[in-house]
Formats: structure tokens, sequence, C-alpha cells
């Protein structure tokens, strides 16, 4: 089974505008509310492949009460914890020629809940995938990351993690199965300059050496690249299309991975599925569903 963790989800409310005048009243052409957090998106992504899994979490309120009624219309199992005070945050995301977000700080979560969590990881068994994605919330230990896989390891469980700085580095002690950062977040974690083929190898062998057993760098417009734990580099260009939204691209690239490689157990496959997962969200006003990612597959694939 695959789990996921989102520490602090939030409802998205995306609001299309021709302009934003600020101190001025601005009218939106409208509005659309649906589940945000990079590990729901996983999730979800995950479901619309085949791949069952379970989303874990904290929800908070009415707005969490919506939340996880969205997530299960989605078609994903959840086990959210539901914090005895506080609201599930509301993110604003403003589309213009360019989006602009307002990112709410969430509820507070006590150590009790996080407690709670733990019980859940717990029941994690041989073989299960356990997704860390996203940032911490002010409200809890900045090394829970370290605290849930140092609990784990040692019980058979695959870890995938998707975060930045040293919330990253300081899980790489724990050899996850993969993690996944942009250029950008390689490069900061590596301090690798990256003009070349040759230095996004270097910088990815680098978080290897460090601990990661595969390292899957999402490049934009410039498709993938997969540092394995045999040490080989796997390149994959971007299929092309019209770009429409990149909010939970990376995620449905993550989520892709993890579905093609529990299949075929193959790492080229799990790639292309990746990428065509990511690129068919980028291509679509939400996040992809099965037909254009089969479809963006099945043109890698030639």
């Amino acid at each position: 089974m695959i789990y996921t963790v989102t520490f602090n989800p939030a409802l998205d409310y995306i609001m299309s505008l021709d302009g934003i005048s600020v101190g001025n009243v601005n009218r939106s052409r409208g509005e659309t509310v649906t589940y945000g957090g990079k590990g729901i998106n996983v999730s979800v992504v995950l479901h619309r492949l085949g791949a069952e899994n379970t989303a874990l979490g904290f929800i908070a309120g009415n707005t969490g009460d919506m939340l996880e009624r969205m997530v299960n219309a989605a078609g994903v199992s959840s086990d959210f914890i539901k914090l005895e005070s506080g609201d599930t945050r509301i993110n604003v995301k403003l589309r213009t020629d360019t989006v602009t977000e307002i990112n709410a700080q969430g509820p507070e979560i006590s150590d009790t809940a996080i407690d709670a969590l733990y019980a859940r990881l717990d029941r994690l068994r041989d073989g299960d995938t356990l997704v860390l994605a996203g940032s911490v919330p002010p409200t809890m230990p900045d090394d829970i990351y370290e605290n849930i896989l140092q609990r784990l390891i040692g019980k058979g469980i695959r870890f995938a993690v998707d975060t930045t700085g040293s919330l990253l580095i300081n899980t790489l002690k724990y050899k996850p199965f993969v993690i996944k950062p942009n250029d950008l977040e390689l490069e900061e974690a590596t301090g690798i300059k990256l003009d070349s083929r040759e230095d996004i190898i270097n910088a990815a062998e680098k978080l290897h050496t460090l601990g990661a057993r595969n390292v899957l760098v999402s490049m934009g417009a410039q498709g993938a690249m997969l540092y394995d734990e045999n040490k080989q580099a796997h390149f994959c260009p971007a299929p092309s299309g019209d770009v429409i939204n990149t909010v939970g691209a990376g995620d449905s690239m993550l989520a892709g991975f993890i579905a093609g490689y529990n299949e075929t157990k193959d790492y080229d496959t799990a790639l292309r599925l990746g990428i065509a997962a990511g690129s068919a969200t980028a291509f679509s006003a939400g996040l992809a569903v099965k037909e254009d990612i089969t479809r963006l597959y099945n043109k890698l694939k030639k």
C-alpha cells in the first residue's frame, strides 16, 4: 500500500482576473475551489493511475471537513487526524497572465495530534511506500521528517521525499527510495551550478552519495533526469504542449514515477510515466487524468 502525508493541507480558492489593481476593488471572471497540498496531489494522481493509496495528514474545522469530502469524492481513501481547534487553511490563487499566491498559515498542530500520526504510521509494513511531501508548518517540530524516517527505518518501507533545503538533506542518512528536487532545488542542495547535463549528473550523484537511492530531477520544459540506485543516469525529454498550469506538476511526476515503478520495477518506464503525468498536469487546468497521461506516455515510448 502507498501512503501520503500532508502536514498542512488546504482548500485552494482560485480566482481568474483580467488584472489586479492594488488598493482598488477587483472583480474576478470566475472562481474554483479545490483540494490542495503536495501529498494530496500525489494521492489523487496515484488513484487516477490505478495505484490505490491512503492520504494521511491533519484537518480542522468546517474547511477540513470540506477538504476531506472533496478528497474522498476524488476516489482517494483518507485517514486524516481531526484537530480539536482551528480550521484547515484556505490558500488564494489569483490568476491573471501570471499566478499570485497567498498561502495561509493553517491551524496549530499539537503534540497529541503528532502522536496520533505516529500511531497511524506505525501500522505500515514491509513493502509499503510512504510519501512525505511539502514544507513543515511553523507549529510542528522542524525535524519531523527525520523523526518519522528514524521511527520507521528497518521496516522495509520505501520512502519518497519531496521537500527542500535542510529538510531534504537531513533525510538522506535514512536512505530514502527516491527524492524529487527540481533543477533549482538540486542546485541549492548541492551548491553545483547546473550548466550542463554533466553538472546535473554530478549534483544528483552527490545526493546519491549522501544516501538517496534514486534522485528524480524535474527540469521543466527540458524534461527530467533520474540518477538511479545503480548509478545510471536516465534522461527523458518533456512532450510538447501548451502549459496552462504548473501547480501540482511536480507532485504528478512523483506519483507517475511511483506508480510506474511499483507496476514494472523498471526505472525507464517509471521515468517516462513520471514525465507523462507531470506534463499532463501542466497541460491541464487541474491535475492530470489517466487518459491524458497515457496519451503522452505512449508518445514518449516512440
